[in-house]
Parts: structure tokens; sequence; C-alpha cells
């Protein structure tokens, strides 16, 4: 499967141009790549543009490596698109006990696109069948709740076109979001495309929870595209708004979890060699949840999918990956001696001589380096915080009870976060309320990973996966996804 003529990539902003031209760095994991004669005429930029095999070719490594995005808005709509969905992709959209949400969702959709709502066993489904007759939609009444897997599978039975979008109800869709997802499918690789899921601005939100989730939400995984593959800054993509390839998705989700199903299809599609795009120029509005006890309990829900997820999938579930040198960073700073720093200093030293060897020919090798340990060292804190106040909080109330160092450690973690990503013009919130909110929501998801580890009599969920170095992805400071962070 190759690339079509026409097809385009552009570098990743974090992606360096080294050499002249000659190599590139970047990447998840982050590495150099060099660029041979036959290969550095065709970036022009910082794009390539696919114009024969050499163009197809390197393109794809781009993409596989994460060098590169394919520039979606200029690639070709699919055949059939004429500006909507088109006939070739249906709407599955799985709902219980939602009619407002669906009216407004349905009233949205392209005129023309095959719909079918899956009403998953309502509790009152008068209102609901009233709507989807109302909207000319399909509707597949369920008479066991099967849960969103079970509901958006049994949807998927009845699509016959070759491109499918499943779509939550309590999420509201641009007129251009499905049409643009459609592009990526360009690529024959891609099996699933997604957007940005962001907040959707509604009276309820106005709260300080909802501005907290407008920009922390679990859903939204920020502001840049990317591959979609386990160990990478966007490791795993929610299923609110999904766009797939049909016969790229076998029977679909698991039905038999209820949580993290999809989590378990982008590893199980990233397994099989197949690409899983996440396109943040396109974003989907989603109704969050906004009162306190609604909100908590969905976080813990999360956390609960932590132990299902370790036993399909045990190498991708780890809730912080380190290479040996980042651990031992993080392991001599928690310790807080008289030698903390030094041995923390001779660690980086260590770390940037050894990446400097590495680029020694591309030019400010040490410079270079500097930046990427620094980056790494960063991370590391990052992820040994987020074991302390989230992942591993049972614990350290325990150590805090006995230790003054564990206590210092917690209190440097739990202020350190709020202070590097609290932003008030974007939060909208005081320092006070957003660093309770955010401590609300480490609680809440660690408590449903320590209630799926205690139910499946295994700590795997809860165990950090160190790496080697080479092969260890550089996650982002903060990182806050539901599968390993």
């Amino acid at each position: 499967m190759t690339l079509p003529r026409g097809f385009e990539v552009t570098l990743d902003r974090s992606t360096r141009v080294l050499d002249g031209g000659r190599a590139l760095l970047g990447g998840n994991p982050v590495r150099l790549v060099r660029l041979g004669a036959r290969a550095r005429p065709l970036l022009s930029g910082r794009t390539v543009r696919v114009r024969d095999a050499a163009g197809a070719v390197l393109a794809d490594r781009l993409l596989e490596t994460g060098l590169a995005h394919p520039a979606v808005h200029a690639l070709p709509p699919p055949p059939g698109a004429d500006g909507g969905a088109g006939p070739d992709c249906t709407y599955v959209i799985p709902v219980r006990d939602r009619p407002r949400e669906l009216a407004r969702l349905l009233a949205g959709l392209p005129v023309g696109s095959p719909v079918v709502v899956v009403d998953d066993a309502s509790h009152r489904p008068g209102p609901v069948v009233a709507v989807a007759a109302e909207h000319g939609a399909r509707l597949l009444t369920l008479t066991v709740n099967g849960g969103p897997a079970g509901a958006r599978n049994a949807g998927l039975r009845l699509v016959t076109t070759p491109y499918v979008a499943f779509v939550d109800s309590d999420v509201v869709l641009p007129p251009d979001a499905v049409p643009t997802l459609l592009r990526h499918f360009a690529d024959p690789r891609v099996a699933m495309a997604v957007p940005r899921i962001t907040g959707l601005v509604t009276p309820a939100s106005a709260g300080w929870l909802g501005r907290y989730e407008r920009i922390r939400s679990s859903l939204d995984l920020g502001t840049d595209p990317a591959s979609v593959r386990p160990g990478t800054p966007v490791s795993w993509v929610p299923s609110a708004c999904v766009v797939a390839r049909v016969d790229a998705l076998a029977d679909g989700f698991d039905p038999r979890l209820r949580v993290g199903e999809d989590v378990d299809l982008c590893w199980r599609l990233a397994r099989s060699g197949l690409r899983v795009r996440y396109e943040p120029s396109v974003e989907a509005a989603h109704e969050h949840r906004v009162t306190l006890r609604d909100w908590f309990r969905r976080k813990a829900e999360y956390g609960t999918g932590a132990h299902p997820l370790a036993e399909r999938h045990p190498h991708n579930i780890a809730p912080a990956v380190l290479a040996p040198w980042n651990a031992a960073l993080v392991l001599a700073l928690v310790a807080q001696r008289r030698w903390s720093l030094p041995v923390a200093a001779g660690l980086c030293a260590v770390a940037t001589a050894r990446i400097a060897r590495t680029l020694r020919s591309t030019g400010q090798p040490v410079r270079h380096a500097v930046r990427l340990t620094g980056g790494g060292a960063v991370s590391a804190v990052a992820q040994g915080s987020a074991l302390l106040t989230r992942h591993w909080w049972p614990l350290t109330v325990l150590g805090c009870l006995v230790s003054s160092r564990i206590r210092r450690a917690t209190a440097v973690a739990a202020v350190a976060d709020i202070a590097l990503e609290y932003r008030r013009d974007r939060a909208g919130l005081d320092p006070v309320r957003y660093g309770i909110a955010r401590r609300l929501d480490d609680l809440a998801y660690g408590t449903g990973v320590w209630i799926s580890a205690l139910k499946g009599r295994s700590t795997a969920a809860l165990r950090p996966r160190i790496v080697p170095a080479r092969a260890s992805a550089r996650r982002k400071p903060g990182s806050r996804g539901r599968p390993g962070g």
C-alpha cells in the first residue's frame, strides 16, 4: 500500500532540519533520520509532496516515525464526498435516553447522509423513536443494554458504505468535520481518523468544573496532530467521534469493555500495522459532565478500564515509561539527600554527552543534546509527579504519614504541575479552584485504577516500565491521558 500522487505531508513543528537539510531530528521516540542525496530534493521547505515512488517512500517514512503529518486540507476529498460526508459514509449514533441531545446532533448532520441511530435499551424509548423519525434516521432498538461498544457494533453491522462515523449523542459536529477527516483515507494504511474533542459551551458549563473541563478534559488530546500509537504523546483517541474505514474494523469494538473500548481498538489497529490519525484542526464539541458527583464518578470510571486494558495490552498500559537514566533521575530527586542534586546533574551530563555523540555530524550537537536532555528530564519529573499524585495516591497518603521526605515530594509535585500549566486566560479560573479541580481529577482517576487492580488482583496497571533509552518515548510534560497518564 503506497501513498498516492499528490499526497502531501508537513514536518511536525518539533522536527528540526539539521546539517543543511541532510538530517531530520524529531519523532516519537526522538530519532535522527539522515536523508540521502535522492531524498533531500524531495523536501521543499518543510513539506514533501508525493510525485513519484521515491516521494511516496519518503513521505511514508516520515509519517511512520512521527516526523511529519498529512497536510489534510491539501489532500483531495474522497470520491462521493461532494462537500459533505456523502453517500460513502454512514453515521452510527448510539444513544440511551438523550432525545434532546440526539435531536441537536441530527439537526447538524449533512442532508442526505445515511444515519443509523442505535437505541441502547432506553428507559423511555418513545422520545428517541420520535426524534429519529423526525430526522429520517434509521432506528435500531436494542432490548438489552450493551454499552457503548455493543451499541456501536450493532450499528456497524447495518453499514453498507465504505466508511462509518461513530458519533456519541452528546456531541455537536460542525458541517465540515467528517468530510475533512475523510481526507485522511487517501493514505491506504489509515484505518481511523479522529478530531479534537472540545467542551461544548452551555449554561451549565459556566461553573468552575465546566471551565476546568474546557481546558483539561480527559477527551481533549491537545492542539498537535499525531499518529496514534502506544507509548507516544497521543497513545489513544476517544470514541466520542470517530471516522473509520469499515473493512479495517473487522468486528469493531470489544463488547466486553464498558470503559476503554476506544483505547483497545486503537492499540489493536496499531498492532496490525494500520494507522490512526489524530486531527486537531477538526473539532467536535462534547457536552461534558459538570456536576461534581457525575464528573467525579466518570473520571473514576475511566480509571477502572486500566486492568482490563493491562490484560489485553500488557506492554502498553504502564502509568510511566522511563529510560534508565530518567528513572534514576527521579529516584535521586525524591531521595532529597545531599548527593541528590549532584547525582541528578551528573545523569543529565552523561545523557547529554551520549546524545551529542550521536549528533556530532549535524552542527551544534551539544546545543541540540542539551535541549533533548532537558526535555527528557522535565518529562521524567512530570511522570514521577503523576505517579505520586494520581496513580499511586493511596500509597502516597500512607507514605506521607511516616516520611517527611515523601510529604515534601508530594507537596512539590502537587503544586508544580499547577504552576507550570495554569494560565488564567485559558482557564477562566483562579489558581485555587483550578488546583482543587486538578487534584480531584487525579484522585478520581487513581481511585478507579486501584479499584480495577484490586478486582483483577494484579498490579500490572500500576507498574512503570523501564525501557532502553533509544526506545523510550518522550511524553509531553503534564500529559494526563487515560491509559497510562
